[in-house]
């Protein structure tokens, strides 16, 4: 039992450290990474419309290609 205490207590510690650390030695203010991570998303949001929407013309023209009836014209023999 005091293992595990003693580790919890690393963890934490090294959490807290850690989280500091990274605070103290970001390039950017909070609110400039928010914008830039508002920005990478919208742009993402973008790009999967569009590959959403190339997508849906690509299997909607598969479909109405597989919908139209088929040719039956049988080869005629020569005698």
């Amino acid at each position: 039992m005091r293992k595990f205490f003693g580790f919890l207590i690393g963890t934490i510690m090294g959490a807290l450290v850690g989280a500091t650390l990274a605070l103290l030695l970001a390039p950017e203010s909070g609110e400039e990474l928010r914008a830039q991570l508002r920005q990478r998303f919208e742009a993402l949001q973008e790009e999967l419309g569009e590959a959403a929407s190339s997508r849906r013309l690509e299997l909607e023209k598969q479909l109405s290609d597989l919908r139209q009836p088929k040719s039956t014209s049988v080869p005629l023999e020569e005698s």
